[in-house]
């Protein structure tokens, strides 16, 4: 992997790492959609300007479909099911679960025809990141509640298929005015939800400044820089850095939770570090044609 890529890469790990902790910390207090809809419209209030300046969303709307089913996959469904999951589940918990995305993501990429070839290496990494995260997680998993687990597998299934209509169908849509139009739809079909099940009286300062944070840091730089990362290295590597996520998720419960910082946890962030890197490594291309077969920005 390139150099930026490598930066885009620990850029995303930290910000696609911290949101299961504010989403805890917001969801103890308000509703999924009011967290979901705050989330958003933080997002799309400060992109949107941005975006027009920019040119405008004549291109997004030439590609409305493929960005509504986008925005189903990586907003819609997942943002409200992993909020209601952690009204039962940890954030580490959840955090881990995630990490099952670039699994997924390599079989949603074969299935769909990606012509790059998946050397003993790479799935040498991806195993070795996955039994990083199931040596980690395995304690916990006897007490998690069955529905919420479910719904943050379903979270996994979104997380590993939107990068590849992104790639393919969306490629030449710059990330600006296409994460503008994502956040903006997100926050119009929450709005009423969470107008519904707002919070009679006004949270405590704590719990505003997570949403303003999983709007801001963890909605709008992160949707940008991942974008950045999907052209930099390809759809089903650039979802590896989940795997660094439950070391952060983990971390951010020891630095702010006093959650504890045990050997076991120490040999699981080994494994889900090293299985990253060996993941990361670029295969070799099977034939010259493999160039032209991939939809790039």
């Amino acid at each position: 992997m390139s150099r930026r890529g490598w930066a885009l890469f620990a850029v995303m790990c930290v910000v696609w790492g911290i949101p299961y902790l504010l989403i805890k910390v917001a969801v103890d207090e308000v509703s999924v959609p009011v967290v979901v809809f705050a989330r958003t419209a933080v997002g799309a209030a400060l992109l949107l300007p941005v975006a027009l300046r920019g040119g405008g969303f004549g291109i997004v709307a030439r590609h409305w479909r493929p960005v509504l089913l986008f925005a189903a996959l990586e907003i819609l469904g997942p943002w409200a099911l992993l909020s209601d999951a952690e009204r039962t589940l940890s954030s580490s918990l959840t955090g881990l679960l995630i990490a099952a995305v670039p699994i997924v993501g390599v079989l949603a990429a074969r299935a769909a025809g990606d012509a790059e070839r998946l050397g003993p290496v790479r799935w040498a990494g991806l195993l070795l990141g996955l039994g990083g995260v199931a040596f980690l997680a395995g304690p916990h998993l006897g007490g998690g509640d069955v529905l919420a687990v479910g719904e943050v597998l379903l979270v996994v299934l979104g997380y590993a298929t939107a990068p590849l209509i992104m790639v393919r169908r969306l490629g030449d849509v710059p990330s600006l005015p296409l994460t503008a139009s994502c956040l903006a739809f997100a926050a119009l079909v929450y709005a009423a939800p969470a107008a519904l099940t707002r919070p009679s009286s006004v949270p405590d300062g704590r719990v505003l400044l997570a949403l303003v944070a999983l709007g801001a840091v963890c909605t709008v730089v992160a949707f940008l820089v991942f974008f950045a990362l999907i052209r930099e290295v390809g759809p089903a590597r650039a979802t590896v850095f989940t795997y660094v996520n439950p070391a952060v998720a983990v971390a951010a419960g020891v630095l702010l939770l006093d959650e504890p910082l045990t050997l076991p946890i120490l040999a699981a962030f080994a494994l889900i570090l090293c299985g990253s890197v060996l993941a990361t490594v670029r295969s070799r291309p099977a034939a010259p044609v493999a160039e032209t077969s991939v939809t790039t920005g």
